[in-house]
């Protein structure tokens, strides 16, 4: 009896996946930490790897200087200093340019793995690459994307709020240092995955929210080429109203006056704002709350953002589509992103009592400001159309949130699909809608898929943390890291190591297919010209309404009140 134990001792024993144990970067050496995820499997975890140095205020990244010894990276680094959720006090550090890395092993060690390179959404005003603990597990941890699709996956942090976005609109305070920073790690992943087991010749960018807008900057900067082949965005493009910075100097100049700097020479203002305690100016960036319970639209409160500076966004962003010209693309939305932001503007919708004419023009005021009042009968016209002459509830509710969502996301989406599939050159364009309805509990019948709700899928958390999950779940997720890191592989994301429940077509200048993603898959999941006649409205009737008259938009704020 004590051989067979013996034996099967030995056996488990030798049934770990191999390990990369301590890796050489150009900074120095790094050892990071095995998990075991099944019968030789494993994941090696590399945490809080620097990627550049300590960055000074308002300047590009520079190169880290290197250390001497092992770097023990086992240990999420600081997130960069930004406001907390809550706007009542700031977190993390200036030293807080780190990515993570996630390398999926076998019996034998990994070479030649895709790449994913993840960047975290959050207003462009906080977030991390480790972001959102629960149970001591990361929403963006990425050991079950590297396990089940056998792909490399890197989480990175970047300069977020005051510090990372504040522009004077020129060459003083230029703006868009996050964006640097999130391509430095892509610089540095470029020189260095190679180490790891990945094939720098094939990595692919992904985000979500301002993350996703950010990939399509990136997409689009000609300052990219050569450092990524393919990109995903969920929820956002660089075309969204909230991703692009309109008057940037008006902006800082409310910061100034904030922190005390404000002065009439505006040489005098900039150089008392690069005097100014970092942590200052962090709370200085914050959303006021409170402007959100009485006037406008909370899109009016996302004002940090990139900024058109010439240099890494050298136009306007749907000028600039030719440079992704070579770069495989995947984008969509959730159904429902633009519910939790229409929740805010017209509470009502997630309430019992109704949701009146009135409340809905006013959000249509502060969405069409830009245009003025002939904007507002116009949206409201068509989308009250299939309500009929008595209008149910339900109906005008969710008409509500669709508005806000078809507004902020889903024809920005769109937009930048067209214009990547019309300004291909071999490469490939993939839409999709996901619409797993809301896990959010106390939300009405008619609510889907809500803002950020399919990361928990991608991230394999119904896997990680099964007990919070029901079997759908688990099948969603594996349907998603499937066509995710296909793609990632491939270009495709039918094809690859990964068994997907529908083929999923490719979106051209002339044939608009889109998958729709949930729990149950299948034929029926491919569908044809997304909420066309909203998009068709929005891209062509609205855009060419003329601009607003200044009295006027005036008039339209007081609508919002």
């Amino acid at each position: 009896m004590v051989l067979p134990l013996l034996l099967l001792g030995a056996w488990l024993n030798a049934a770990t996946a191999a390990k990369l144990g301590v890796v050489q970067t150009e900074g120095g050496r790094v050892e990071g930490q095995s998990y075991k995820m099944g019968l030789f499997r494993s994941v090696d975890v590399f945490k809080g790897v620097p990627f550049a140095d300590v960055p000074r205020k308002w300047e590009k990244p520079t190169p880290h200087p290197g250390w001497s010894g092992i770097l023990k990276a086992t240990k999420y680094r600081d997130r960069c200093l930004q406001v907390t959720l809550l706007q009542t006090k700031t977190r993390g550090s200036e030293d807080c340019l780190y990515l993570n890395i996630f390398v999926p092993q076998g019996r034998s060690l990994s070479s030649n793995l895709p790449v994913m390179v993840y960047l975290f959404g959050g207003a462009f005003l906080l977030g991390a690459s480790n972001d959102v603990e629960v149970f001591g597990n990361s929403l963006y941890d990425g050991k079950e994307i590297a396990d089940r699709g056998e792909v490399i996956v890197v989480t990175v942090n970047y300069r977020v709020g005051t510090l990372g976005f504040l522009s004077t609109g020129d060459a003083r305070l230029p703006g868009n240092f996050g964006l640097w920073d999130q391509h430095a790690a892509l610089s540095w992943v470029r020189r260095n995955i190679e180490a790891f087991g990945g094939n720098p010749d094939n990595v692919t960018i992904f985000g979500q929210s301002a993350g996703a807008a950010s990939v399509s900057f990136q997409m689009l900067s000609p300052h990219s080429k050569g450092l990524f082949r393919r990109a995903i965005t969920q929820s956002g493009v660089a075309l969204s109203p909230w991703a692009l910075q309109k008057n940037p100097m008006s902006l800082t100049k409310k910061i100034a006056r904030k922190v005390g700097c404000w002065r009439s020479n505006e040489d005098d203002m900039i150089t008392c704002l690069k005097m100014t305690d970092p942590v200052g100016l962090t709370m200085a960036g914050k959303i006021d709350v409170l402007l959100i319970l009485g006037k406008g639209v909370v899109m009016d409160l996302l004002e940090l953002a990139p900024v058109i500076d010439g240099d890494f966004i050298p136009d306007q962003p749907s000028q600039l589509f030719h440079n992704a010209a070579q770069v495989d693309y995947l984008a969509g939305v959730n159904s429902m992103d633009g519910h939790f932001f229409a929740g805010v503007d017209v509470p009502s919708i997630n309430q019992r009592n109704d949701t009146t004419v009135k409340q809905v023009k006013g959000l249509l005021a502060g969405l069409t400001k830009e245009k003025g009042s002939a904007a507002i009968d116009s949206a409201y016209s068509v989308y009250s159309a299939p309500w009929g002459p008595f209008p149910e509830q339900a109906s005008v509710k969710k008409s509500v949130a669709d508005m806000e969502t078809d507004f902020l996301f889903l024809v920005p989406t769109q937009s930048a699909l067209q214009l990547h599939a019309n300004h291909s050159s071999g490469a490939r364009t993939y839409s999709y809608l996901f619409n797993m309805k809301t896990r959010i509990p106390g939300f009405p019948r008619w609510v889907e898929a809500e803002h950020a709700e399919d990361l928990q899928y991608l991230f394999g958390k119904p896997f990680s943390m099964s007990l919070l999950y029901f079997p759908r779940h688990r099948d969603l997720s594996g349907y998603m890291i499937a066509y995710w890191t296909n793609f990632a592989r491939t270009g495709d994301p039918s094809r690859g190591s990964s068994k997907v429940p529908v083929p999923w077509p490719v979106f051209t200048k002339y044939h608009q297919p889109y998958l729709i993603i949930n729990h149950r898959m299948s034929k029926s999941s491919i569908s044809y010209d997304l909420r066309s006649d909203y998009v068709s409205y929005w891209t062509q009737v609205y855009s060419k309404l003329p601009a607003a008259r200044t009295g006027e938009k005036e008039d339209e704020e007081e609508i919002c009140l």
